[in-house]
């Protein structure tokens, strides 16, 4: 099994969300919530506003910690074709400075801000279901229900 601890950005403005797509080697992309791992020795808190700068050229400022979500993806739908734990810190952001603009050389590119109404069309990562469900229901114990995998969800 492998394991990864990362913190994601959900940044709405407007009633539109801050995407950026996700670009695999040699694979389809899909669109996603800013965002990444969590460096050795790096608090979460600290990685979503880096993260968030590298991948949308905007400076950001945490409003809240909205939740922290645990997922298995099984082995026959994982990229690697073994078992993944992925634990996600999702934070609420506000964008403070900069401007909107690709990382350079990065797994990520196209930042762009979308309709949340439009996010259903998009082949997209269950993790912006995820942050966006967060951001809607406020959970007391930060804690969402299981987000239904199919259709255009990718994990």
């Amino acid at each position: 099994m492998s394991f990864r601890l990362a913190a994601y950005a959900v940044c709405i403005e407007d009633g539109r969300v801050l995407l950026v797509r996700h670009v695999p080697r040699g694979g389809a992309g899909n669109w996603t919530l800013p965002g990444g791992r969590v460096e050795h020795a790096e608090d979460p808190f600290d990685a979503v506003t880096r993260e968030f700068a590298e991948e949308t050229g905007c400076r950001g400022v945490v409003e809240r910690l909205l939740g922290v979500d645990s997922r298995v993806i099984p082995a026959d739908v994982a990229r690697a074709g073994v078992e993944h734990q992925n634990v996600g810190v999702f934070y609420r952001i506000r964008v403070s400075g900069g401007r909107i603009e690709p990382e350079a050389d990065g797994a990520t590119a196209e930042p762009t801000w979308t309709r949340v109404r439009d996010v259903e069309g998009l082949r997209r990562s269950s993790l912006v279901d995820i942050g966006l469900a967060m951001a809607r229901t406020l959970p007391a114990s930060g804690h969402v229900a299981a987000v239904p995998v199919g259709g255009l969800i990718q994990h």
